[in-house]
């Protein structure tokens, strides 16, 4: 009877030991944030908001009159305050000793006054240097000299599951730190355009409003991404936060730092996702990389030898998976690089060399229409022969949907108006060689359709079943 208490405390004892080892093997942040804490900065900002009303003053004169029953108004115009103050916080760190300070180009657009606070308590006013919408950069400059500055570290070392650390502001709580972990790599933010050049670092670190341009740290102490976006639906942390890889960030600040903005190379498609359908149609062994659907007159693209419905694997030495890599590794690269491009075309792999351009805009030309997978037969379409006026003015030849039914076409992307140029990768000139094709398709499988829309062309897939 004895004998269960004895057993109890130690089934407790090992319970405890168990935990006390768990315990130690969790890292500790404090040194962490002691040492670099003198590096992290407030941002506040100050942009000047109209308050007047927008009408005119012989209105606004008749309606305090009437307000004064007729009497003329006491109130001068001229004594109604012509602008408000409004205020932001943001976070950054600072960067050299000499006084550079990064932030997130979104804390500080459109700021009329820009203000660093040190966690010593001093304010120093700060000029921007430059700004960088597509990456969200900015770089600031305050007048100091040995100013406490963090050390940069290597952001393609960071592997999933690595834990970091996030020091910032979130709702002008300064100097506030959170931990977590890399839940991701190389992550594009969901419903955001697909033309930005950023590959961001996803973690659970909780980030919130404030803690935008913030440093994040590995264990050794090092910045190895820069604090941007979150994904909530509430304007608080849902547990996911993106942040910009500290070696991209470099690239960027460099050149705001030496020519106050940022140039990217051009390579001149029009391009999407290579899915399922696209991958068969092809032959490729599974889904991977950008596929081509227009090649833009007079690009570089065009100079280096690419062609529509080409299927880039690699820019430069980097691996496409997917589409969204593309724009991000031709936007690490300025104009007049020359970069080797291997793409697959006829079940062959190609290499080119393409010299990049300068988009005026910093964006590389993409779109992604939906492909939706056709579940019917026939192609459940009708065309006709385009005009000799059309074809004078476009340059185009084929045929042209006018009408649309349930099947292939409508389910695969096909609009009315649409212009089919191609159909199973042979050219269609004629209502009678769209025929001799169509009557020649295979019972199933997908098979591509090429077609030229408002001037754009692109390829959908058609999946044909008995």
């Amino acid at each position: 009877m004895r004998r269960a208490p004895l057993a109890l405390s130690f089934i407790f004892a090992i319970a405890l030991a168990t935990l006390s080892v768990q315990a130690a093997e969790l890292p500790s942040f404090a040194d962490l944030v002691e040492r670099n804490a003198p590096s992290i900065v407030e941002i506040s900002t100050v942009r000047q908001v109209q308050a007047r009303p927008q009408v005119l003053d012989e209105e606004l004169e008749e309606l305090l009159r009437r307000f004064n029953e007729g009497r003329e108004p006491d109130l001068d115009l001229d004594d109604l305050p012509q602008q408000r103050q409004r205020a932001a916080v943001g976070s950054g760190f600072i960067m050299s000793a000499d006084g550079y300070v990064i932030t997130n180009n979104h804390v500080v657009a459109g700021a009329d006054e820009i203000q660093v606070h040190l966690n010593d308590r001093r304010v120093f006013d700060a000029n921007i240097i430059g700004l960088d919408e597509p990456s969200d950069l900015a770089l600031l400059k305050v007048e100091a000299t040995d100013l406490p500055h963090v050390e940069i570290g290597d952001s393609n070392a960071l592997r999933v599951g690595d834990w970091v650390l996030a020091i910032g502001s979130p709702f002008g709580l300064e100097f506030s730190a959170a931990a977590g972990i890399v839940s991701a790599m190389g992550r594009s933010i969901p419903n955001r355009s697909s033309y930005n050049y950023m590959a961001f670092i996803q973690s659970d670190v909780a980030i919130n409003q404030g803690n935008s341009g913030g440093p994040l740290f590995n264990l050794d102490g090092e910045v190895v991404g820069i604090n941007s976006q979150i994904l909530s639906s509430t304007g608080g942390s849902n547990g996911i936060s993106f942040s910009i890889p500290s070696n991209i960030a470099v690239n960027v600040i460099n050149q705001l730092r030496d020519n106050g903005r940022v140039e990217r190379g051009l390579l001149g498609v029009r391009m999407r996702e290579v899915d399922y359908a696209l991958a068969e149609i092809f032959g490729m062994e599974r889904p991977r990389g950008a596929f081509v659907d227009e090649v833009q007159p007079d690009s570089p693209a065009q100079a280096g030898g690419l062609r529509n419905e080409d299927i880039i694997l690699e820019f430069n030495g980097h691996d496409i998976e997917f589409f969204t890599d593309l724009p991000f590794y031709v936007g690490q690269y300025q104009p007049g690089t020359e970069a080797d491009v291997v793409v697959y075309r006829n079940g062959d792999l190609l290499e080119r060399t393409v010299v990049l351009g300068e988009s005026p805009t910093n964006v590389v030309a993409s779109n992604q229409p939906e492909v939706v997978r056709d579940r019917g037969n026939p192609l459940g379409f009708r065309v006709a022969p385009l005009s000799q006026e059309t074809r004078q003015v476009t340059g185009l030849n084929g045929v042209r949907i006018t009408e649309l039914n349930e099947g292939p076409g409508q389910e695969a992307g096909l609009q009315e108006g649409d212009v089919i140029v191609s159909l199973n990768r042979r050219e269609v000139e004629s209502l009678e060689e769209f025929a001799e094709i169509a009557n020649a398709l295979p019972g199933t499988g997908f098979v591509p359709i090429r077609i030229v829309r408002e001037g754009q062309g692109t390829t959908l897939a058609l999946e044909l079943s008995p």
